[in-house]
């Protein structure tokens, strides 16, 4: 019986994002952090999937976008308190050789750098299933348009992402506000920016 996935290639492949729907794959997730020479956004079960591990990653062009839980498990933690998120979004970047997507409210952008980036745009009606898989679908678009400028593509789905959500909750309530609805807002954010 093959393994699954045995016939993946990532030859012509500009950006990864793998993790959404993926389950917990460790070796699969570990071969790919290996041996993609492309950006990858790491989300999801694929966090799950080197937690623990001491992987490390290729400067912006690994880029991790946990929710508090996530981190935590990252970190092999039981959790992330609110104020520590800062210092440990840029320890982590920085140990790991990572960019850093710790979302919550104000979500940080961490670099392998050190610098640190706080998103304002947002809403608390985007605590819902669903819109860290938008999210990573955003970041792994804007890098494979941006290549050359994964900082800056990262930043701006981030803030789009929240832009989007925020234009949500205003037109249809915070209550009914469901990840899908943030594509359906996206031109709107994209728009307040040209």
């Amino acid at each position: 019986m093959s393994e699954p996935f045995d016939n993946f290639t990532l030859d012509h492949k500009t950006v990864l994002a793998v993790g959404p729907g993926l389950g917990v794959q460790r070796d699969l997730v570990s071969k790919l952090l290996k041996d993609a020479k492309v950006p990858m956004v790491i989300d999801a079960d694929a966090l799950n999937s080197i937690a623990r591990t001491d992987f490390r990653g290729r400067g912006l062009q690994t880029i991790l976008t946990p929710h508090p839980g996530e981190m935590a498990r990252l970190l092999g933690v039981d959790r992330v308190s609110e104020s520590e998120r800062l210092h440990v979004a840029r320890s982590f970047a920085k140990e790991r050789n990572v960019c850093l997507v710790l979302k919550g409210y104000r979500t940080l952008i961490a670099l392998p750098d050190g610098n640190v980036w706080i998103n304002t745009s947002g809403s608390p009606a985007m605590a819902t299933g669903g819109t860290g898989d938008i999210l990573t679908g955003m970041i792994a678009g804007l890098v494979a348009q941006f290549p050359d400028e994964i900082d800056a593509a990262v930043r701006a789905a981030v803030w789009l992402h929240g832009r989007a959500g925020q234009i949500g909750a205003e037109e249809i309530t915070e209550q009914c506000l469901i990840a899908t609805d943030l594509l359906h807002y996206l031109p709107k954010a994209i728009r307040e920016i040209i």
